[in-house]
């Protein structure tokens, strides 16, 4: 119970900062309000928002549920996570993020935050590359060797798909 509650703690900091603060100030800066109707992008882009949000939300119940752990570095899952939405790319929690964020921009008609998506992505693929994947490398070993080779960074691979519908 108090791996739930330290996970929905940083959680909820992260997302506070990076999915909502941040992209309320790039909205500032450029000047963007609410839309003062609704269509098919704020229709659009609140279901695709919301997707992302799920889709987050179900990677730190795994990280809770599966590994023991949460989604902050400093105190990170102590199995390895692989499966879920973890079966089929390495990272899809910041790929719920960046899919949240770009509905937002769908929503708000905002290429600022499309851009904000963007950066952010830059920054996370810099972080998982340069921090994440050496981390897993020390802590789980061959495991995790054995699950990098079979599961990609950002996308499905096709080989291990078409192998698992098979079988």
């Amino acid at each position: 119970m108090l791996v739930l509650l330290r996970a929905i703690t940083y959680a909820t900091l992260f997302i506070s900062l990076v999915l909502v603060f941040l992209p309320a100030q790039v909205l500032s800066w450029s000047k963007i309000e609410a839309p003062e109707s609704t269509g098919w992008p704020q229709v659009a882009g609140a279901v695709v928002t919301i997707g992302g949000a799920l889709l987050a939300l179900w990677c730190v119940l795994s990280f809770v549920f599966l590994g023991r752990g949460t989604p902050a570095p400093f105190d990170p899952p102590r199995r390895l996570v692989v499966r879920g939405p973890y079966a089929r790319v390495r990272n899809p929690m910041y790929i719920g993020a960046g899919v949240a964020l770009m509905g937002a921009s769908l929503y708000y008609q905002s290429l600022a935050l499309l851009a904000y998506a963007a950066v952010l992505f830059l920054v996370t693929h810099l972080f998982v590359v340069l921090y994440e994947e050496p981390k897993l490398r020390n802590t789980f070993g061959a495991d995790y060797e054995s699950y990098r080779r079979q599961v990609g960074r950002w996308w499905p691979r096709m080989r291990a798909l078409v192998k698992k519908a098979v079988s």
